[in-house]
């Protein structure tokens, strides 16, 4: 079972994306700024992360190029949330492992089959 950490500081969007995930079998670690997801994924080596963009502490991006600079996490996928409006381009996500990146209010349907479809690059790529 794969294992997927959420990290997002709206409670809302934390409980659906965490709630989807679960019920698609899979295990779910969470966390409510970019320090604690940092943290967790150290401490827990998730096969994908599910960020927002905008947090505290640490931003989504923030995260994601500190994950992308350890030997340990720097495979890990990450999918990033958006405000609607916001673009990340090219050159933002150099550096990362950012895969996707979805705008709010995005499909929990959309956003389980890319955590999906990740899961399955990384396994045929070895990333």
């Amino acid at each position: 079972m794969a294992t997927i950490l959420v990290c997002d500081d709206e409670p809302h969007i934390l409980h659906v994306v965490s709630t989807k995930l679960r019920n698609a079998g899979f295990e779910v670690l969470t966390a409510v700024d970019g320090q604690e997801a940092l943290e967790v994924a150290r401490a827990h080596l998730p096969d994908v992360i599910v960020t927002d963009y905008q947090m505290p502490v640490l931003s989504g991006l923030e995260l994601c190029t500190r994950l992308r600079a350890e030997p340990a996490t720097a495979a890990i996928p990450a999918l990033m949330l958006s405000a609607r409006g916001f673009v990340l381009g090219q050159a933002d996500l150099q550096g990362t492992n950012i895969r996707e990146v979805l705008a709010k209010p995005f499909s929990p349907r959309e956003l389980l089959q890319k955590v999906k479809d990740t899961l399955a690059t990384s396994a045929s790529t070895g990333a």
